[in-house]
């Protein structure tokens, strides 16, 4: 592999996280907004595929700040 392709996949691995960090602060969003409307963190842990704890910690966590 040239030093080229190897910037190229760095650089799409680098955009990759961005966009990662940005569904993941998106997911946070929702998953206080279901818990918000009620439903039980069960559930929103059962279609997250996060633990219950994990869902615990975001709905009680703020919000990030872009």
């Amino acid at each position: 592999m040239d030093k080229q392709s190897l910037a190229h996949v760095a650089t799409r691995f680098r955009d990759s996280e961005k966009r990662t960090e940005i569904l993941r602060e998106e997911l946070a969003s929702a998953i206080r907004a279901a818990n918000a409307d009620e439903v039980p963190q069960k559930d929103i842990a059962e279609v997250t595929g996060y633990t219950r704890q994990q869902v615990r910690r975001i709905v009680l966590s703020e919000p990030q700040e872009a």
